[in-house]
């Protein structure tokens, strides 16, 4: 399948020279919705999935049920959207092509997944990968880090970037790849 038929264009959305890629049309169609879930699962290679709202929830909460490598997402939030206890909640601010934000992440959702020796490996999904500046900065973060489980410390890793859209000529390929490799499923080609 195509995935780029399913998808919506908004030119100047939200602003002028933004083009709004709108991924909510496989939310309405159940064939493309199972197939890119499938893609998505198959090009996984960690049990433990992070990903950034809200859209990234929709396509990688349902590997929970499909797949039989992924056991756990760490969800990736916006200000005030993460309830957390002290020490736990970990803001990383970000730049994206419309300007810096902050999201933020708990060491607690990291693990609560499975580690790989004495690393937690991530998959990083998200839906569009446009400047790259959402990817890396969380990537960067979450690579820094390390989590205590059962007493034991372990590394966290960021492995892999999965895409369900990017747009290759506004990302910095040799910033992203020096972190991990990245795979997308449809790229939008620019003007």
């Amino acid at each position: 399948m195509n995935y780029l038929d399913v998808i919506n264009h908004y030119p100047d959305f939200p602003k002028p020279g933004i083009d709004f890629i709108d991924i909510l049309p496989f939310l309405s169609n159940k064939e493309a919705f199972n197939e890119i879930v499938r893609d998505i699962d198959a090009h996984t290679h960690c049990p433990n999935v992070v990903t950034v709202e809200a859209r990234g929830f929709l396509f990688a909460a349902p590997l929970l049920t499909q797949s039989k490598l992924v056991q756990n997402i760490v969800p990736i939030r916006k200000k005030g959207k993460l309830p957390f206890s002290k020490g736990d909640l970990h803001d990383v601010e970000i730049m994206k092509e419309y300007g810096a934000d902050h999201v933020y992440y708990r060491l607690s959702d990291i693990a609560a997944g499975k580690p790989n020796g004495d690393t937690f490996e991530l998959t990083f999904f998200d839906d569009i990968l446009a400047t790259g500046g959402t990817a890396i900065g969380i990537a960067e973060a979450l690579n820094k880090e390390t989590v205590v489980l059962d007493g034991k410390e372990y590394k966290v890793k960021v492995k892999e970037f999965l895409f369900l859209v990017e747009f290759p000529d506004l990302y910095d390929h040799d910033r992203i790849n020096a972190i991990a490799p990245v795979h997308s499923f449809a790229q939008v080609a620019g003007e």
